[in-house]
């Protein structure tokens, strides 16, 4: 009789303790899918990776981490989140993380962003919480030279960006960027680009002078390319022929390489004049990246 009472207690007791353990079970989270369409992103290299945002309240919701191979193919394109964050959302935001990446917060290199228009939502790079400019109104100048040195046969090896009809003055005309972002100019010769320096100005020196000779610099973005030559390259060299940009660059930076913003291309005539102002093209339509978001 004794067994049997026991018996009867524990089933009570297991009974009421599974039904209190069904009790507290978390209650399941509606998701949701979205569609990503994305046109002109780089290959980020395997130390780092975009990460969307969505905007919910006016707070960030991570909304996806994806690479991108090197033809600019993503390898993701649809991504689930929370049903009520989606429906909620007012905007879509892309970062460059690092990866891994131990913060849960963005990191403050946004390079597309845009508003929903019902459940679509178009990204640009102008958006003013992506970098907040297209570059379409960016101009440059620039002069072939090699001040920092006293020899005068190697004129073409140079480039600043600079006008020297100006007093000198500056030869870019280039918007402020946002954290997260920096310029950087280079000389690409036989499709090998040449690291010029990195700058947030037009005025004022940049960050390198590793190439120059040993003279007083102009005090604006540029390089003379006297030594200290890259492998597979000899300086002086002739830049006649070759090119000359200006790129955007994340912070910190993926690659050794321009990245995939160059608002600013001067292709370098065969038969330029050294010492005179040489204009530049605006490449920003042909390299900005896209995309579009569909709830």
């Amino acid at each position: 009789m004794k067994n049997l009472q026991w018996i009867l207690v524990f089933s009570i007791f297991s009974f009421t303790f599974l039904t209190s353990c069904g009790d507290d079970d978390e209650p399941e989270i509606d998701t949701a899918t979205f569609e990503a369409n994305f046109s002109g992103l780089e290959d980020l290299g395997s130390d780092f990776a975009y990460e969307g945002w969505l905007i919910v309240d006016g707070a960030p919701v991570t909304a996806g981490i994806f690479t991108v191979d090197a033809n600019g193919t993503p390898s993701a394109t649809s991504f689930e989140v929370n049903a009520d964050d989606l429906a909620k959302a007012t905007a879509y935001v892309l970062t460059i993380e690092p990866s891994p990446d131990s913060d849960p917060a963005p990191s403050s290199v946004h390079i597309l962003g845009g508003d929903f228009s019902g459940d679509d939502a178009a990204l640009t790079v102008g958006h003013g919480a992506a970098v907040g400019t297209d570059f379409t109104a960016s101009a440059g100048t620039y002069i072939l030279a090699t001040p920092t040195d006293t020899d005068n046969t190697n004129e073409t090896s140079g480039v600043w960006w600079l006008d020297p009809t100006a007093g000198p003055g500056p030869g870019l005309d280039l918007p402020e960027l946002p954290a997260g972002w920096i310029y950087e100019g280079w000389a690409v010769v036989d499709g090998t680009p040449i690291s010029t320096g990195t700058f947030r100005t037009a005025t004022g020196a940049d960050s390198d002078g590793s190439f120059s000779g040993d003279q007083p610099a102009p005090p604006f973005p540029g390089e003379d390319l006297l030594r200290n030559a890259p492998a597979g390259l000899s300086f002086p060299l002739d830049l006649r022929g070759n090119a000359v940009v200006i790129s955007v660059e994340p912070v910190p930076d993926n690659s050794p390489a321009p990245f995939t913003l160059k608002p600013l291309v001067g292709p370098v005539a065969a038969d330029a004049a050294d010492h005179t102002p040489l204009s530049m093209n605006n490449n920003a339509g042909a390299t900005n990246p896209t995309g579009t978001i569909q709830k």
